[in-house]
């Protein structure tokens, strides 16, 4: 596909150099692939170590947070440094004619910048209200009240969404001409993620009952 078919990029290390068509810079399309899937990975730099730590990530305005031990190495390390968080999901495998073709259906987001700490313990406990409601509505004020020591042991950082890429890809396999006429089946084998039944927890009171918005979660 010629270049011309690749939207502009908002920097040179957000570019999709592989495969150009399947970018997109639109906040769009990044935030609901970020609304879509929690569960983000954040590669940064620890004594001279790549690391990349899995966390759970949520999106509020052109802005992405995720949260860790307040005194864990990601915090040590992310300070005034540069990071990468990245966020997937696989819609499905794609089984071509080649093996050289194989590929997967796809949403993804890369988010590059330098992460700013959330230190004010007010804001703090409203974006942990936000994260837990943002799983299940009115949750926050069913739980036992955060304590002062439990805000403080967590740690919360943010990046602004202003250098960010998205790759998406959808559709059946892209062979070579040559190849639509080699005799084995070709094709997309579709990949859901599943939300179970409810399991509650044995020990739960014999008078709680589960929350009614529970039942609308969805992922993916």
């Amino acid at each position: 596909m010629p270049d011309a078919a690749a939207p502009a990029s908002p920097s040179a290390r957000t570019r999709v150099n592989r495969y150009r068509w399947l970018a997109h810079y639109d906040r769009e399309t990044i935030y609901a692939i970020l609304d879509a899937m929690p569960v983000a990975h954040v590669g940064y730099v620890h004594d001279g170590n790549p690391i990349v730590t899995p966390t759970l990530q949520w999106r509020e305005g052109d802005r992405v947070y995720w949260h860790g031990a307040a005194h864990g190495r990601m915090m040590k390390a992310t300070h005034d440094a540069e990071v990468c968080l990245t966020v997937s999901i696989l819609d499905g495998l794609v089984l071509a004619r080649a093996a050289y073709n194989f590929n997967i259906n796809h949403r993804s987001v890369m988010v590059f910048g330098r992460p700013e700490a959330v230190t004010d313990p007010a804001e703090k406990t409203r974006l942990l209200k936000r994260f837990v409601d943002g799983y299940v509505p009115g949750q926050w004020e069913r739980l036992r009240p955060v304590t002062e020591q439990e805000v403080k042991a967590t740690a919360i950082l943010s990046l602004p969404l202003t250098e960010a890429s998205a790759k998406l890809r959808a559709g059946p396999p892209e062979d070579g001409d040559e190849d639509y006429a080699f005799p084995v089946w070709a094709g997309v084998l579709p990949i859901h993620l599943a939300v179970g039944a409810p399991e509650p927890d044995p020990r739960n009171l014999p008078d709680v009952e589960m929350p009614a918005s529970l039942a609308a979660f969805s992922i993916g």
